[in-house]
């Protein structure tokens, strides 16, 4: 079963590549398969390439960002959180049914549990195995599988390093209230953090629209001296019009601007704060 990807996540895809990353870390960073990122980024490259009002020049890529991150040694088996002990395992036999006979998927499970490793679905695995190697099971039996692999093991949130300039990422917190023309009015607090150098650029503004935040953004890139490769934001209306984990609906302002700017957009996966741990733990 074929998956299409829209435009704006074609677009990010070619943008990490002209900045050098590589099909496997764009892969896994975007949540999609490798064969895909090649597909597209072949079909990208027969295409024919016009130049558009705002684009990088040879000299201005050049400009002091960085590479591809790298995961410390120390942090590979990093643990963190886990769907549960024996008391979930019972909940999910009590569901679906203590196992029988062995599951077409064990044949699969190296497979299925990297991809779950990266944050697919179940939904999004069965398609996977399905195209990839024919597979003759149901939905629900990988739904089944994935349950109780969940349920085992610890799902493990590792700690990405990146160079300097590669990375900013940015959110919106509560500010203090003001009175303006005799009425109290909230703020709300711009706040971008390098991920490399952790040094920060904070507005306090009165409203989080598009405008707003594409300001914002511009007065942090003057204030920092540059452009990161990538910006990791939330979900935020201003930017992201539908969330979602492997195919957002990005706001095509915020889009025009990216594209003028070299820059690359990442939403982070939907109620998964720990994708912009940086700058959450700052704006809260």
């Amino acid at each position: 079963m074929p998956n299409y990807l829209k435009m704006d996540l074609i677009n990010t895809i070619c943008a990490l590549q002209k900045q050098g990353w590589s099909k496997r870390r764009i892969a896994r960073e975007l949540n999609i398969d490798r064969q895909t990122v090649r597909k597209y980024l072949r079909s990208e490259s027969k295409s024919p390439t016009l130049s558009t009002p705002g684009s990088l020049t040879e000299a201005d890529q050049n400009h002091p960002v960085s590479t591809a991150g790298t995961l410390s040694a120390g942090n590979e088996n990093h643990p963190v959180s886990t769907l549960g002990d024996l008391a979930v395992s019972h909940a999910i036999e009590r569901v679906y049914g203590s196992p029988g006979r062995p599951s077409k998927c064990e044949a699969h499970a190296q497979c299925i549990r990297a991809k779950l490793e990266r944050g697919l679905t179940a939904q999004r695995i069965y398609q996977d195995l399905v195209a990839e190697v024919q597979f003759s099971g149901s939905y629900q039996a990988v739904k089944r599988f994935v349950l109780r692999l969940k349920a085992k093991s610890p799902i493990p949130i590792q700690r990405i390093e990146v160079q300097p300039a590669e990375e900013a990422q940015v959110d919106f917190g509560t500010g203090a209230p003001i009175i303006q023309d005799g009425k109290r009015r909230n703020t709300h607090v711009f706040r971008m953090v390098l991920s490399y150098s952790r040094k920060a650029f904070s507005e306090a503004v009165l409203r989080q629209d598009t405008e707003t935040f594409i300001r914002c953004l511009e007065n942090g890139f003057r204030q920092f001296g540059g452009v990161p490769k990538t910006l990791n934001l939330d979900n935020l209306k201003a930017a992201v019009i539908r969330a979602d984990w492997h195919d957002p609906e990005l706001n095509p302002k915020l889009e025009s601007f990216c594209r003028h700017y070299g820059t690359a957009l990442l939403p982070c996966r939907p109620y998964f704060p720990e994708h912009k741990g940086k700058v959450s733990y700052c704006a809260s």
